[in-house]
């Protein structure tokens, strides 16, 4: 027969602990009683050492109380309420959520994540020029389990953040970092409620900007941005048809390898003769619909662009069904242009348009908070949201280049939010590795791998996960392959196993006992696919992974201004902020006991 124990204690040892505390316990609990009777009921008997009071109690040669049996059941029912405190909080660690945070003692805490703790980002914040006690002096990701600390990303940290649907990206990592932006911030989102919740506090830093093409939120479109502002080139031409292309492919489609490039080639001319000569983006559209119209072509030969002109004049002169493939190529790509009620927010309303016209220029050389808001599928104007993310983009780096160290003095946010479904940026994993540098800091966030594999392929994503400085998944995703290099990552550790070996013979019975070492997986696959709400892991350059826990705005800082912010945007504001609420009262409980218990150990 043998008995085997995980982490080094079999049932001998056990129960040896437990008969060595039950005696500590009778002679801790009879000591005080006698003391503490005696005092009550005035007795002045002259009391030994605890050994000697306690045998002097049981063989009558020290006096019993009736005091002393009223502070013995005191006693006892107080270390009866401690036991059943303690077998519940052991209970509820060795399940659920409490079983996923005994890791955090096995990952990364202390001098292990030193480069995202407060005291090392703050220390580079200064470095850069940051005032740290006037701004954020870095975005917070979350509370490292067990000290309960914040740990946070640096102004010069680009990040890609996994989270699930429903698993509090919103909330926990959205909102907190728009809010912790000190320079301009640029927001992607497919829903109206990070516009609700952080547009009134923006508002305190500088203009804000909101994008509404398609209504989502009914913001009526008292601004506009032409498009054509960013062709100023033939260069730039090719980059906005690429871009619109990318844009409008359906997520994993391939293009076609005569018709694809000819459209964007045919395109990318469309685009420079409309903005050569002054005309607005739709005219574009008028063009691709008449292939026989050779207008743009003279247009691009009048402004000394000859081989392009060309180009399109030889478009016109294909067979019937050649030019009927390559013209209708565009079509897609354009499709955005064609939604009468989005026009005003690219096109000018008259000749003398009184509304402000969006400069990237002046944006990246301020404070304000731009809000580009779009939804996938039929109609969507993701290609557009796209066209104005890589227009500030772009001058935000060429802005930088002009400043001391290259970089921006107030670092860009870019909050990539809904990436894969409305910001579909083909060059972004090519632009990781230097826009931190730059003082442009990407945020981009993805409900899964399999997603961003869509957008960019699987080098690409590989690409864009690795040359980030922080990763964080939130949980909710379930691509085993994914998760399994998590595992990896996270590492392993030594468990202890004790084998115990009972057998019988003629000299009677005889116990062995061996111990074996056993590499285990900190987290396994199935740990992190159900990652409680709550929880997140981090992966940082420099640091090992860390456990932490999620702060949702209304756990921070800025919970009044955004509960002011929803009630004055938000038409369901009574029903957000009661949600808000409800959650607040589970995950701050819940967070509020780790904290003030020091968490595990």
């Amino acid at each position: 027969m043998s008995e085997r124990n995980r982490g080094g204690w079999d049932g001998e040892t056990v129960g040896i602990v437990l008969i060595v505390s039950t005696v500590f316990l009778a002679l801790l609990v009879t000591n005080l009683a006698v003391r503490a009777g005696h005092a009550l009921a005035g007795i002045t008997e002259e009391l030994g050492n605890p050994l000697e009071i306690t045998l002097g109690v049981f063989t009558g040669r020290v006096a019993w109380p009736v005091a002393s049996t009223v502070v013995a059941a005191v006693l006892g029912l107080i270390f009866l309420v401690l036991l059943v405190l303690v077998t519940m909080r052991v209970t509820r660690r060795r399940s659920g959520q409490g079983r996923v945070d005994e890791a955090a003692r096995r990952m990364g805490r202390g001098r292990d994540i030193e480069s995202i703790s407060e005291r090392a980002v703050k220390e580079k914040a200064r470095r850069l020029g940051v005032d740290v006690e006037a701004d954020a002096f870095g975005i917070p990701i979350a509370r490292q389990i067990g000290s309960g600390k914040m740990i946070y990303q640096s102004w010069e940290d680009t990040c890609v953040d996994i989270h699930g649907t429903r698993a509090g990206k919103t909330t926990s990592r959205v909102i907190p970092a728009i809010l912790a932006g000190i320079g301009p911030v640029v927001v992607t989102s497919n829903k109206r409620d990070v516009v609700d919740a952080t547009r009134g506090v923006r508002e305190d830093k500088g203009r804000v900007w909101v994008y509404d093409p398609q209504g989502m939120i009914g913001e009526q479109p008292s601004w506009w941005w032409n498009p054509l502002t960013y062709v100023t080139d033939d260069v730039k031409a090719r980059s906005l048809a690429n871009l619109l292309a990318f844009a409008s492919r359906p997520a994993g489609g391939k293009e076609d390898a005569y018709f694809g490039p000819a459209s964007k080639n045919l395109l990318s001319g469309l685009l420079l003769a409309a903005a050569l000569d002054g005309r607005p983006i739709t005219q574009v559209n008028l063009w691709q619909a008449q292939p026989w119209d050779d207008e743009p072509a003279q247009i691009l030969k009048r402004h000394g662009y000859d081989l392009m002109g060309a180009q399109l004049e030889g478009f016109t002169k294909l067979t019937e069904k050649q030019r009927d493939g390559v013209y209708g190529g565009v079509d897609p790509m354009i499709a955005c242009l064609t939604t009468r009620a989005a026009a005003p927010w690219f096109t000018p309303t008259g000749p003398a348009d009184p509304r402000p016209q969006f400069e990237p220029a002046d944006f990246v050389r301020s404070n304000e908070t731009l809000y580009l808001v779009s939804r996938e599928g039929e109609g969507t104007l993701g290609p557009l949201i796209l066209a104005l993310t890589v227009a500030v983009a772009e001058e935000a780096e060429r802005f930088a280049a002009t400043q001391p160290g290259g970089r921006l003095a107030r670092p860009m946010l870019l909050a990539l939010d809904e990436a894969a479904n409305i910001c579909r940026w083909p060059e972004l994993p090519n632009l990781y590795s230097h826009y931190g540098s730059r003082g442009i800091i990407p945020m981009t966030i993805l409900q899964s791998w399999s997603q961003g594999v869509e957008v960019w392929g699987e080098n690409g994503m590989k690409k864009l996960w690795e040359a980030a400085n922080v990763r964080v998944y939130g949980g909710g995703t379930v691509n085993v392959t994914f998760l399994d290099e998590l595992s990896r990552l996270i590492g392993h550790y030594d468990d202890e196993v004790t084998t115990t070996s009972t057998s019988s013979g003629r000299g009677g019975a005889s116990r062995s006992r061996s111990t074996q070492i056993q590499r285990r997986r900190i987290l396994d696959v199935e740990d992190l696919g159900s990652l409680p709400r709550g929880r997140c892991l981090v992966f940082a350059s420099g640091a090992r992974p860390v456990l932490a826990a999620t702060v949702p705005w209304f756990n921070g800082p800025y919970k009044e201004q955004i509960e002011a912010s929803i009630a004055k945007h938000d038409p369901n504001a009574t029903t957000t902020v009661d949600q808000a609420a409800r959650e607040a009262s589970t995950i701050k409980q819940e967070q509020h006991q780790l904290i003030a218990s020091g968490g595990p150990q």
